[in-house]
């Protein structure tokens, strides 16, 4: 059955949301999967605030409060990095999208956004890369048929001629942390292993501060583990333990057991949802001023940010300077789902509002996508199998 349609000018009235998600990982995450952990909480945050939440992605499960559409039983997480799983799954709900009516799409994969021009219901598109490079001139193409969101000024500095709807930082649900912060534990260092996430410069600073560091890191493309192998196992001693793909519960216990986390990047980072994980725990951050990082971190309250490399180890030192109660209350009150969830539903409101507005040569089409049937979950959370 078609729904009437309701008046979105009043910003209480619930909104059809159709959510899609990259087909990696089942939401929430067990382990790696900053741009799921994100999605989970935005979807459970839009269903408690009355809006009817259909997600659309991998696995057979979900443990948010949304309905679930899948487009493929098993999660492509062991893909990462190939074309065709997200290809396939873009065209999979492209499909699925044509026989039902949503007042807005929110889309967080890659390939999705190139059927936004098939449908009348907006498409917000929430860029979690650099949008620089190939990446911006590929949102740049898609034109008047995306609302994009930045994730940081930083990200949106990068190309701020982009067809910027706003900026929105990610979120946590901040009960998801418990603040327990160890003061004499080890620095934490994690992300995935990559030259741009500089573990080597971890290693290197950890050990001239005398400070004791856990590598907790992502490795299961190729090149992670090739990186891993060649430049990080070499320069392994006593004072550093690895943990490779380490689950949400590990990841966890390592930033409440931290003096700090340590954030020694080498790109424009467009956000880094790490450094808001290690602040809910109570965990201090030190970073180098790279991409968003000063957005994120208060300096001299909730963490260091350092100029250059060789300030790094001074830096570690002074972590136990900083106050926990300080760092989980920035978390908390800049960071938190709800905030997160009424700035998208402004966007989602203003995309509709922007959708009835004719466009000038607008032209619909039917999209090319596959007629396949394909299986889908209707079910919310608890009917887990």
């Amino acid at each position: 059955m078609i729904p009437t349609e309701a008046d979105h000018s009043d910003p209480t009235s619930p909104l059809k949301i159709a959510m899609v998600v990259p087909p990696w990982y089942e939401l929430p995450p067990c382990g790696y999967g900053g741009i799921e952990l994100i999605c989970a909480a935005l979807v459970d945050a839009l269903c408690a605030r009355g809006h009817d939440v259909t997600m659309f992605g991998a696995g057979v499960r979900t443990g948010t409060a949304a309905h679930f559409v899948s487009t493929v039983s098993t999660p492509q997480y062991e893909r990462l990095g190939e074309a065709m799983p997200d290809a396939l799954h873009a065209a999979r709900v492209g499909r699925l999208l044509a026989d039902t009516q949503f007042d807005v799409v929110h889309d967080h994969s890659l390939s999705g956004p190139l059927t936004a021009g098939y449908r009348s219901a907006p498409t917000v598109v929430t860029v979690h890369g650099p949008a620089d490079g190939e990446l911006g001139d590929y949102y740049a193409a898609l034109g008047e048929h995306i609302h994009l969101v930045a994730i940081s000024d930083s990200q949106r500095r990068q190309r701020p001629e982009l067809r910027w709807a706003a900026t929105i930082h990610n979120a946590i649900e901040p009960t998801q942390f418990v603040p327990a912060h160890n003061p004499d534990g080890p620095v934490v260092w994690l992300a995935r292993f990559s030259p741009d996430k500089g573990p080597d410069l971890a290693i290197k600073a950890c050990r001239e501060a005398g400070l004791p560091l856990v590598l907790a890191g992502k490795c299961n493309e190729n090149s992670e583990r090739r990186y891993l192998d060649e430049v990080i196992r070499p320069m392994l001693e006593d004072d550093v333990e690895l943990v490779c793909n380490g689950d949400r519960t590990t990841t966890n216990r390592l930033l409440t057991e931290a003096r700090c986390l340590i954030m020694p990047i080498r790109w424009h980072e467009p956000f880094g949802m790490v450094m808001i994980e290690a602040m809910a725990s109570g965990t201090p951050v030190v970073a180098l001023r790279r991409g968003s990082v000063p957005e994120v971190v208060r300096h001299g309250v909730t963490g260091w940010i350092c100029e250059d490399p060789a300030d790094l180890p001074a830096a570690l030192l002074r972590a136990g300077e900083l106050d926990p109660r300080e760092c989980v209350a920035h978390a908390r009150s800049t960071f938190g789902v709800q905030r997160m969830a009424r700035r998208y539903e402004r966007v989602y409101r203003q995309a509709i509002t922007n959708a009835r507005r004719p466009r000038r040569g607008a032209r619909r089409q039917t999209a090319l996508v596959p007629t396949r049937v394909l299986s889908t979950i209707g079910e919310r959370r608890g009917a887990a199998s």
